[in-house]
């Protein structure tokens, strides 16, 4: 097993299958052009088949694939075919507006849960964000998906200036549809613009839905990044993920490889190591896994030693979201 210096037994794999995305979010990607990594830069299909044996062999049960957005790199399906080969469970996340050419491929893969980023419900708003005119492709995908049996997730960043005005009509959406809306507490990558006066906390959410739904707490699941809660009579749920104003830590089991073969023990770690150098090489690359791992900090990656309040994003050192994959 893969266990930390503070005795986390670390099981699920987060893999970006690529650092290009067909929206242009501005809390993912920074403003300016950004240069997407050429094909021989990126893992090819038999080195992401490799590498995740090798995560397997050490005890993951639990993959995401992740981009960028997963489904434009052409040899999706064929990345999909041989990781559901392994003995994990395999999931998705994606901005859905492939995934009605990708459904069949998808069942016979074994996913049966998807993360849908969807940020806004209002398709002007949602233009703005994505740069992409694109939202009633993405909401007809999340019907699609829902009547062909797949457990739809939404994440949708609390956006200053958005959230506020969209936080009911989301939980709104759960009471006839089984979704499973979870609100990210909007978080410092490199070139998004973040500050501390940005972040719409959980705290300040919760109570606007408070003051307009009957609503229980549910129980969160084991190394549960979200938390969740229903509306009485709904269908589906709603979470917040409180990543700046209460992390989860305490019982993190994740690791990512970015879409250029470098492992993350931490989505806000600055430390990486080359994994898909090393298999190149014909070397072995579980000393450079293991090494990753023990290194991990407690908490937030090192890279707050105080309140999120007191964070500036400039003294922060990790990449873009979209380089790190989703």
């Amino acid at each position: 097993m893969l266990v930390d210096s503070h005795k986390r037994i670390h099981d699920y794999l987060r893999i970006s299958l690529t650092d290009s995305c067909n929206f242009r979010c501005q809390y993912c990607m920074p403003d300016e052009n950004i240069q997407c990594l050429p094909n021989k830069h990126l893992m090819q299909v038999d080195e992401i088949e490799q590498i995740a044996a090798k995560f397997v062999e050490l005890g993951v049960n639990k993959i995401r694939l992740t981009g960028g957005e997963p489904m434009v790199r052409k040899e999706f399906p064929e990345i999909l075919e041989k990781i559901s080969k392994l003995p994990v469970e395999l999931s998705l996340t994606t901005n859905a507006v492939l995934a009605h050419k990708y459904i069949e491929n998808l069942k016979a893969a074994g996913v049966r849960s998807l993360n849908i980023s969807l940020d806004t419900l209002n398709p002007e708003t949602f233009k703005r964000i994505t740069k992409r005119d694109q939202f009633q492709r993405v909401w007809d995908n999340i019907l699609l998906m829902l009547s062909e049996g797949f457990r739809v997730k939404i994440n949708c960043v609390g956006i200053e200036g958005v959230i506020e005005k969209e936080i009911l009509d989301f939980v709104a959406i759960t009471k006839d549809l089984p979704l499973h809306v979870r609100i990210i507490e909007f978080m410092p990558f490199e070139g998004n613009h973040w500050n501390s006066k940005k972040v719409v906390t959980a705290g300040q959410m919760l109570k606007w839905v408070e003051e307009e739904y009957d609503m229980v707490k549910l129980k969160d699941e084991p190394h549960a990044t979200a938390k969740k809660y229903k509306a009485i009579g709904h269908e589906g749920t709603f979470a917040f993920i409180t990543t700046m104003t209460e992390h989860f830590c305490g019982d993190c089991n994740r690791m990512r490889i970015t879409a250029d073969g470098k492992m993350k023990n931490c989505l806000f770690g600055s430390e990486e190591m080359d994994l898909l150098g090393t298999l190149r090489k014909g070397e072995d690359i579980e000393p450079l896994i293991r090494t990753s791992v023990i290194r991990k900090y407690k908490v937030m990656g090192g890279q707050f030693s105080k309140s999120y309040k007191g964070a500036e994003a400039s003294e922060l050192k990790n990449r873009s979201m979209i380089k790190i994959g989703g």
